[in-house]
């Protein structure tokens, strides 16, 4: 009989406690196979609705339904074994009341096993966070470039570069730690801001195209790994795999033209 002890899934407590400490990878994934791998990697990861556009082609975040997370939320569950994984709430599934809030939560971590969800907005989300952990769903918040407004921002703009603005991004972090969230990504914000909040706030800042102050990172998988023929400006692209997918695909293609591929007697015997 085996006596291995099993393996123990990351908290969201264990990541609040990090503040400070050693850096959180945080990574996104979509699906099983891709989880498995990140899992022995990263301390939190991420079904990000970002799912919508880099798996879906979509061109926001915004049409992103509820069932699309949690079947996404589903399969990374079933790929990882000791990262926290959280799953984004959607737009339209949280913003309406803190009731809503909790109904459209309750689902998702009943329905996929998650350890904590995510939303965005800042000081205007306080109540809806508050909500949700008093009954028993952990928060991670996001302010500064929030996806889902993309329609009222104008499009993806770097946050805070007018430093009369601070103030108010500032007091967004300030409200969702007071408020009960565990952890608060910091998207798209200039890095002065993003170091100040930093060192403002008592629960762990994550950041995207922010500042390296911040208590930890996370990238989209497929912009990190190179399938994304456009990746932002601040991602460190650390594979090829598109070019890599291309050539392999030709090469299948070529094998199959020139009928080089496996005879069936090569693959049975």
């Amino acid at each position: 009989m085996s006596t291995e002890a099993p393996t123990r899934r990351t908290t969201a407590p264990a990541i609040r406690a990090r503040k400070g400490k050693e850096p959180i990878v945080a990574l996104t994934s979509y699906h099983a196979h891709t989880a498995a791998i990140v899992d022995r990697h990263a301390d939190v990861i991420l079904v990000g609705d970002s799912l919508g556009m880099v798996m879906h082609g979509m061109e926001s975040t915004v049409g992103v339904p509820l069932d699309l997370m949690i079947m996404h939320g589903r399969a990374v569950m079933r790929g990882t074994r000791r990262a926290l994984v959280v799953v984004d709430m959607p737009f339209g599934t949280y913003e309406e009341s803190p009731q809503m809030a909790f109904r459209n939560a309750a689902r998702i971590m009943k329905e996929t096993g998650c350890g904590a969800v995510k939303l965005e907005g800042g000081a205007r989300m306080a109540e809806t966070i508050r909500f949700l952990v008093e009954r028993g769903i952990p928060v991670m918040a996001h302010i500064g470039l929030t996806p889902q407004s993309v329609n009222t921002l104008g499009g993806f703009k770097t946050q805070g570069r007018d430093p009369d603005t601070w103030p108010i991004f500032e007091e967004d972090a300030r409200a969702v730690a007071e408020a009960g969230a565990f952890s608060i990504v910091l998207e798209g914000m200039v890095e002065p801001l993003a170091a100040r909040i930093t060192k403002q706030v008592p629960i762990p800042t994550i950041g995207i195209g922010a500042s390296v102050e911040c208590d930890g990172q996370i990238l989209v998988l497929e912009d990190m790994l190179g399938l994304n023929p456009r990746p932002p400006k601040f991602v460190k692209v650390y594979g090829r795999l598109l070019e890599e997918i291309e050539n392999a695909v030709q090469s299948y293609a070529e094998d199959v033209r020139q009928r080089s591929f496996p005879t069936e007697d090569q693959v049975y015997r």
